[in-house]
């Protein structure tokens, strides 16, 4: 869709996540110069703008107002006027509604443009010693346990490096949910505070991760990076369904039941219930 030249443009503005030394120059200078702001938390902004001496009015846009101050902020933008938005922290658009105002601008012909800056999953990876050729970014987990399996369930086999983001009081849970569904053997990274003073990457296995937080308690927000699958765990679901105890696992995995999953896996691979009952006792699950 074509934009129109008498429209105002939409900036998408990344904000430090944690080092206000990690602004740009360029962001600060449009920051000062639009009209109005579009922001997540105005508290939070404000406090980033009078850091910088900027006093640009503020609109707050967040996630449970969206559907209503979208449109409103679409016909700003179409008297001539530039917006910029902003998330709390890193780039708008990523786990927060700048996604959906963005949506609505280049449905009306709007023109969007970015304004690069820090990014908390980006800035993990790199710095993870995981493979940053291929990645899926999957953000926070959903809040009940059967989605939260059917997701990573979902990405089990896939080669590409996996990056997630957590809340310290979620961050148990997690861990042993990653652990559970894609092995307490594979590698992963976990960064904390980034930026901050107390920034702190913890590096091993999910297994050994789990065990740290198990004994010391998680504090600030968390970026989890996890490497993908190996060659092994890439294969085709039918061949990994000839493995009576690999096709009991995924259907756990799945969040279905202990008696369920091991029907289903005798079913798939032809064997006896008894059989995968036997099996499953002997691997001590």
């Amino acid at each position: 869709m074509k934009t129109d030249p008498s429209y105002g443009t939409l900036y998408l503005c990344a904000t430090p996540i944690g080092n206000l030394e990690d602004m740009t120059y360029r962001a600060v200078r449009l920051m000062g110069e639009v009209n109005l702001i579009a922001a997540e938390d105005t508290r939070h902004t404000r406090q980033l703008l009078t850091h910088f001496d900027l006093h640009t009015r503020l609109t707050s846009y967040h996630e449970h107002n969206k559907l209503e101050k979208g449109p409103a902020l679409i016909d700003y933008l179409k008297t001539g006027e530039d917006l910029l938005c902003v998330s709390d922290a890193g780039l708008p658009g990523i786990c927060d509604p700048g996604a959906h105002l963005a949506k609505l601008a280049i449905e009306a012909g709007i023109r969007v443009s970015p304004l690069p800056g820090a990014n908390a999953g980006l800035s993990a990876l790199i710095c993870s010693g995981l493979d940053t050729t291929r990645f899926t970014f999957l953000g926070f987990l959903p809040k009940t346990a059967k989605k939260q399996r059917e997701i990573v369930a979902a990405v089990q086999s896939r080669p590409d490096t996996l990056i997630f983001y957590e809340a310290p009081h979620h961050l148990k849970g997690t861990l042993r949910l990653l652990a559970d569904v894609l092995g307490a053997d594979r590698e992963a990274a976990l960064g904390r505070e980034l930026t901050k003073k107390f920034e702190e990457f913890q590096r091993g296995t999910l297994g050994s991760l789990r065990a740290h937080y198990e004994e010391n308690a998680p504090r600030g927000e968390y970026v989890l990076v996890v490497a993908g699958a190996s060659e092994s765990e890439e294969k085709e679901p039918e061949e990994r369904e000839k493995d009576p105890l690999a096709c009991y696992r995924r259907y756990l995995a799945q969040g279905m039941p202990k008696k369920e999953a091991m029907r289903q896996a005798a079913k798939d691979c032809g064997r006896s219930r008894r059989e995968i009952y036997q099996m499953v006792l002997e691997a001590g699950e």
